[in-house]
């Protein structure tokens, strides 16, 4: 009976302790939130590490810690030099980023030449590095597949959110044994093509094929087999997301491009859309939107940079102004 009312007594000595400790600190927070002779508002200046009224002067704080660098760097350069930390991790390489890399220049840290022993130890040194970084055939799996993904992705200029998510994408088949019977290039185009349709910066078959190394039935067919198997949700290809791009490359204004993107919304309005290629709408869209806007593009341009045939061209942007109400 006694220990148990004595453990009872520490415990609410404890608890009381600790009250008074989180009362001391809130009120010393809302001390220093307010100067303490006007009640004026505090700033802090990082140059002096001093907390001053704004009103009256009054230096509340000084010596604070100084969380920064202790160093200065005066262009991007001299700071990658000076820092002392790695890269942020990343899905885009098989090991995350988190493993030792060595430089293929041959110089020390003062920029001096290595002498021909020193040489031939650092090339040591990086055929171990390398045999150590693809430990298993499944690594060695994921490296090539990843290199091919970031090919890939900047041949068709597509941005680093949509190689990351061809990389999760392709990670996530790897886990689940969707490899076995496959090639490598296909599912990592396959990717790649799932991606940018999510981010919203969508890229044709052609395209992709024309990229990769494997034919457009092999991309497609392992495009459905990944989507389907991950549970991948990717709405239709929106015609308007090729817009932009297709203008830049044609050099139109940007009321061409507004006009084009209404002249979609007037066809999928009529229904005119689903079914057909969102390609070949874009570019049937663009044709007329120049027409419209007395710009001189011709449908041999807009076939050459859409990659469309120019009969779809002529056949969809007929459709499109009809749809429209409206006569060159």
């Amino acid at each position: 009976m006694s220990n148990t009312n004595t453990r009872t007594d520490v415990e609410r000595g404890t608890e009381a302790a600790e009250s008074t400790t989180e009362r001391r600190t809130a009120d010393s927070r809302e001390r220093t939130e307010a100067c303490p002779e006007c009640d004026g508002r505090l700033e802090t200046a990082v140059d002096t590490g001093e907390t001053v009224c704004s009103e009256c002067g009054l230096v509340v704080e000084e010596d604070e810690i100084d969380r920064g660098p202790e160093w200065r760097a005066f262009d991007s350069a001299e700071r990658d030099r000076k820092s002392r930390v790695g890269a942020p991790t990343t899905k885009m390489m098989h090991d995350e980023g988190l493993s030792t890399n060595i430089g293929w220049q041959d110089k020390d840290a003062y920029g001096n030449s290595l002498s021909s022993r020193q040489r031939q130890k650092m090339q040591r040194l990086r055929t171990w590095n390398e045999r150590f970084r693809t430990r298993d055939s499944k690594e060695r799996n994921l490296k090539q597949a990843l290199g091919e993904i970031d090919r890939m992705a900047s041949a068709l200029g597509l941005p680093e959110n949509v190689r990351e998510t061809a990389s999760v994408i392709y990670r996530r088949a790897l886990d689940d044994d969707l490899l076995p019977g496959r090639s490598i290039e296909g599912v990592a185009a396959s990717a790649l093509y799932a991606a940018a349709r999510q981010a919203g910066t969508p890229r044709s078959l052609d395209e992709i094929e024309r990229v990769s190394r494997v034919g457009r039935s092999e991309i497609s067919r392992t495009y459905r087999y990944v989507v389907r198997e991950l549970k991948l949700e990717i709405r239709p290809a929106d015609p308007k997301s090729y817009i932009p791009r297709f203008g830049s490359e044609l050099g139109v204004d940007e009321a061409v491009e507004r006009r084009a993107r209404d002249l979609l919304d007037s066809a999928a309005a009529a229904g005119i859309v689903s079914g057909k290629s969102p390609v070949g709408l874009a570019a049937a869209a663009v044709y007329a939107a120049a027409l419209l806007c007395n710009q001189k593009v011709t449908q041999s341009e807009v076939s050459d940079v859409c990659d469309i045939s120019e009969v779809t061209i002529r056949n969809r942007y007929k459709q499109i102004l009809r749809a429209a109400d409206v006569t060159t």
